[in-house]
Formats: C-alpha cells, sequence, structure tokens
C-alpha cells in the first residue's frame, strides 16, 4: 500500500470548486501536478465539487466546495450527499461519522456508530489489515451508503474484502476472489447480460473460476482486474470508458474499429457504421453486459485500477499508469482534453522517472500516488 512507500501525489482534471489539484489555475489540470501536502496523504476520496485527504497524521482536510479540517482520523470516503469519516476509538474501536459536506466538520454528525473490527489472525481472511477502505466498514460486515440508511448490513455469507459504489450500482469483492453486483443495471454495470436491477448481491457468474484482487465502480461501469493481472470492464462505453468503440468518438475521429460483442442499447446486437480499415461496417459499443477481457498495449499486467464518472485509470504491474474514456477536464492526463476508447500511457511518469503504485479517481478528475524508481 502507499503508506509502505513515501511519496508525493499527484492530481489532474476538474477543479471548478478549487479542489487541491497541485499547481492548477481555473477549472481543469490537463497534466499530473504535485498536491501541496506531498509525502503527507495517505488516502484521497473525491467527490464531484471537493476532495477528502487523510494525512499520515491521521489528519482529514477538506477541499472545494467543502472545507475543514478534524484529527484522529483513519479513513474517509467522499460523496455529494454525505462524508463519512473514521475515526480512532478506544482501544481497537473506530468510530463512525457521518457529515453534510457543508457543516465543515463543526457541530454534530448526522449519525454516528462505534465500529468494532473482527479479530485479526491467519485463519480470518478478513480482519483489519486484509479489510477494505471505506465505504467497507472495517468490521467487514457492513458498509456506508450515502443515502439513508447510511449504514447497511451485509449478508453473514459475505466475507467482503473490497466494496465500491457507482453512481446507482455496488461491487463486493469477497475473501475468495469473487465477485458480486447489485442496484441499479440499465446500463448493463452490473455485469449478469441484461439490463435489470438487483435488489441483493448477486453473484457474477460470467467470472466464476477466475480470482479477481480488486474491483472499481464507476459512474455506470464497472471494472475489475485478476490475481494474473487481467482487466474485466462492463456496463456503460458513451465516451468508451470501456475502451471499445463508442458512436461519440468516431465522430471526432477518436476511435478505433475493432472486434466486438454484438450489443446494442439493449444488449441484443451492435451498432455498426461505415468505417472500418478494412472497408467493412466498424462496430460501435453503447452497452457492455458481460464483462469482456481488455488487453492493455505491449501485454502489460494490471494491477490496480479505478473509475470515474466516465473514465478509468489502470495501474500496471511495473508501475505504469493507463487511462482512457472521457476527457473533457483533463482527468486521462495526456496533457489535452480529448477522450479516448482506448488505453493511453500517461508518459509524465515515464518522462519523470517515476513508479506508479496507487490511483482514485473522482467523477471528473484523478489522483495518483508514485514513488521514485529504485526507491523502497
Amino acid at each position: 500500500m502507499a503508506e509502505e512507500r513515501p511519496g508525493p501525489w499527484f492530481g489532474f482534471g476538474f477543479c471548478g470548486f478549487g479542489q487541491e489539484l497541485g499547481s492548477g489555475r481555473g477549472r481543469q489540470v490537463h497534466s499530473p501536478s504535485p498536491l501541496r501536502a506531498g509525502v503527507d496523504i495517505c488516502r484521497v476520496s473525491a467527490s464531484w465539487s471537493y476532495t477528502a485527504f487523510v494525512t499520515r497524521g491521521g489528519r482529514l482536510e477538506l477541499s472545494g466546495s467543502a472545507s475543514g479540517a478534524a484529527g484522529r482520523c483513519k479513513d474517509a470516503w467522499a460523496s455529494e450527499g454525505l462524508l463519512a469519516v473514521l475515526r480512532a476509538g478506544p482501544g481497537r474501536e473506530a468510530l463512525l461519522q457521518v457529515w453534510a459536506p457543508e457543516s465543515a466538520l463543526r457541530g454534530e454528525p448526522l449519525w454516528a456508530q462505534n465500529v468494532v473490527p473482527e479479530a485479526e489472525g491467519e485463519d480470518d481472511p478478513v480482519g483489519e489489515a486484509q479489510a477494505g477502505s471505506l465505504p467497507l466498514l472495517p468490521c467487514a460486515r457492513a458498509y456506508v451508503s450515502p443515502r439513508a440508511p447510511f449504514y447497511r448490513p451485509l449478508a453473514p455469507e459475505l466475507r467482503a474484502r473490497q466494496l465500491e459504489l457507482g453512481a446507482e450500482h455496488a461491487l463486493l469483492l469477497d475473501a475468495a476472489g469473487q465477485v458480486f453486483s447489485w442496484g441499479g443495471g440499465r446500463h448493463g454495470q452490473l455485469g449478469h447480460g441484461t439490463l435489470e436491477a438487483e435488489l441483493e448481491p448477486r453473484l457474477l457468474e460470467a467470472l466464476q473460476g477466475l480470482v479477481m484482487a480488486e474491483v472499481a465502480a464507476g459512474g455506470w461501469h464497472s471494472v475489475c482486474v485478476s490475481e494474473t493481472g487481467d482487466i474485466y470492464i462492463w456496463g456503460w462505453n458513451e465516451s468508451g470508458q470501456l475502451a471499445l468503440p463508442t458512436r461519440n468518438l468516431a465522430e471526432d475521429g477518436e476511435t478505433v474499429a475493432r472486434e466486438a460483442t454484438e450489443l446494442n442499447e439493449d444488449g441484443s446486437q451492435v451498432k455498426r457504421t461505415d468505417g472500418a480499415e478494412d472497408g467493412a461496417p466498424a462496430p460501435f459499443i453503447a452497452v457492455q453486459p458481460f464483462p469482456a477481457l481488455l488487453d492493455l498495449p505491449m501485454g502489460s499486467d494490471a494491477v490496480k485500477a479505478s473509475c470515474g464518472s466516465r473514465h478509468t485509470a489502470v495501474v500496471t504491474r511495473t508501475g505504469e499508469l493507463y487511462t482512457w474514456g472521457w476527457g473533457k477536464y483533463g482527468q486521462l492526463g495526456h496533457e489535452d482534453t480529448t477522450s479516448l476508447d482506448r488505453p493511453r500511457r500517461v508518459e509524465y511518469f515515464v518522462d519523470k522517472q517515476l513508479q506508479v503504485k496507487a490511483v482514485t479517481c473522482g467523477p471528473w478528475n484523478t489522483y495518483v500516488y508514485a514513488v521514485e524508481k529504485g526507491k523502497s
């Protein structure tokens, strides 16, 4: 994890509310820029209009439309409707607080509850040392919701390791590397082959037999990374966020033709138009309701992934960052505002001899943690 290798964080993309994005001015930053807090940051959670930073010393700082600070903080999760804060309590306990972001952490929280992490141990795959960060709680038996009820229990049989929330759906990675999804499905973001909603967590049958290491939920798309470094991606492809050809970018000359599953918006067949290099109709994917295997350039293996509203970022085993999808605010980090329907390496980190270790996307921006190559 990032805490083990001190180095700077970088930001790029939308900062129209004054979010901390390095030396950015105006409404957007097109290339990675070091954050002023530098190596002190250990956790970043970005919503649309503000960002929460947690420092190594346990200080929480808000930047953007919400401002304020608090101490004794272990973790924070930002959304437009609420700010969830996990603070150190007596002994092994932690105090979960839910705040209205505009309260600036002053006065009383909207809701609070003590959380007791499960016992650590070799036989406990979801102990405190392995359970994911917010919105999954350290007890790994509940998670934080941006809408009431804020505290939502999980079924006892779900041994959660990571949980991610999109705009309308949730992804859960369990201790065995299986993926579950639930919530809204109108853009195929649940991965079950339909556009139907699921009220309860449902196993992603298309990925059974494959051990996953990480999941990421975008606005209306989903990504998971296997233990062997493969990427599986599904859901809405409106801005090329699935790295599949999309009509919107084809009209701007940014798309590329490639093989694709025969699907349209109801999941039944592909939309086609002229323009493939061999003269055949080019396939365009609006919705991909099943997980699709995605190959990165040069056969790179993935280790981490994060999704914005309509963009995707992946870190490779060698510490390179690839981004694609919606780029209107520079959130792809390629020094422009171009949207892409194919993975492209962010050259900034290569040029600076930096190894990317972590990435976290806000809806319209991206934050990256990197260290100098050769440092431990």
